[in-house]
């Protein structure tokens, strides 16, 4: 059995990523994510693998590219402005179908905003991250180790469908210290990358690494092409978790990363005031887990409430997927602020009416 270690989430994400056989980091510093990097660059290269602080984020990511050209795993990371900057570059890594993974350690905003935990950047995750038709997988970590779970698995459903995959915590969990176990885990089966640039190898002709198709017939037929990859992620990449939704409920929540921790307190405290909650975490943002609400609408009496570090987002995949089955509300707070479990029941307090539980009151964390 492996032993636990105290690590703090940054750092875990940059560990794990070595373990994955993380062979380049390029990145820079920014707010609440700048340990990862520094972890980074005092054990890369002691094992003999590449650090580079880039002078930028745009520097960074396009340096992604170049490395995941060559085959190698590769990993970027930054926090919400500086994902921004990263936009054209993810979409050209998109486009010419490499794999890499990119950490976002989610701050408030817009703009420059502030240094605070939030999920406000999941419409900027989700719907593309940069221009074109493209997706990329989204893994929203809950904890330090579901963070190092889920950096390993990035990697393999990277290179398995040469895309760029994205793992999205806030500040919190790139903060916080938990105790974090470096598991073995069962590998994927993966094809050599014929694909790479790496010279002629005994090849009549040069790998070629591109994003850009001037005939127009030629770039729709890529199109469709990424599209049916898509698809397929859509069909095998599906991960999500349903707390407490076996039996009928009264109100669904559904929640990721550090907020979900929050709704699992309410539930619990709940219960013991004879309301039943239950919740709906994605664990993969894209693709959304529409299934999870096929398989708990019936279970609900007075629908689903969507609960963020933002002012509506998820919210809107969330009516997509219930589409107008049952009620759709939400409760969210922004800029950095975290969402309070007295403030998200006294939510739900005035959703389901006030019946027996006006004494109602909330344990914290």
């Amino acid at each position: 059995m492996n032993e636990k270690v105290l690590m703090k989430g940054n750092e875990a994400i940059g560990e794990a990523a070595i373990r994955a056989n993380c062979h380049c980091f390029f990145g820079y510093p920014i707010t609440p994510q700048t340990e990862l990097a520094a972890y980074m660059s005092k054990m890369m290269p002691k094992l003999g693998r590449v650090f580079l602080q880039a002078e930028s984020e745009i520097a960074a990511i396009n340096m992604v590219y170049g490395a995941a050209g060559t085959g190698v795993r590769v990993l970027t990371s930054s926090s919400s402005p500086g994902i921004s900057l990263k936009a054209e570059g993810i979409s050209y890594l998109a486009g010419a179908e490499l794999p890499c993974v990119i950490v976002n350690i989610v701050r408030g905003g817009p703009g420059l905003g502030g240094i605070q935990p939030a999920q406000s950047d999941y419409f900027q995750a989700t719907k593309g991250g940069g221009h074109g038709d493209f997706y990329m997988p989204i893994f929203a970590p809950a904890s330090v180790q579901e963070m190092v779970d889920l950096v390993q698995e990035a990697f393999d459903v990277a290179d398995v469908y040469r895309t760029p995959c994205m793992i999205m915590g806030d500040g919190m969990l790139g903060q916080m210290m938990e105790p974090v176990e470096f598991k073995e885990r069962k590998k994927r089966e993966l094809t050599e990358k014929t694909w790479a640039a790496t010279g002629l190898r005994g090849r009549k002709e040069h790998n070629v690494i591109n994003s850009l198709f001037l005939n127009p017939e030629e770039l729709e037929r890529h199109n469709l092409k990424l599209k049916a990859k898509y698809d397929e992620i859509i069909k095998n990449e599906v991960r999500y978790e349903l707390y407490n939704c076996e039996e009928e409920c009264d109100l669904i929540m559904v929640a990721y990363g550090t907020t979900s921790r929050i709704c699992r307190n309410v539930i619990k405290t709940a219960e013991e005031k004879g309301v039943k909650l239950g919740l709906i975490r994605p664990i993969t943002l894209w693709p959304f887990p529409s299934e999870a609400f096929e398989n708990t609408v019936n279970n609900t009496k007075f629908g689903y409430i969507s609960v963020e570090m933002s002012l509506g987002q998820m919210v809107e995949d969330v009516k997509l997927s219930v589409n107008g089955r049952k009620p759709v509300y939400f409760y969210g707070r922004a800029g950095g602020m975290v969402p309070h479990p007295e403030e998200i029941f006294n939510k739900i307090k005035d959703i389901i009416g006030n019946r027996s539980i006006d004494n109602f009151s909330v344990q914290h964390i």
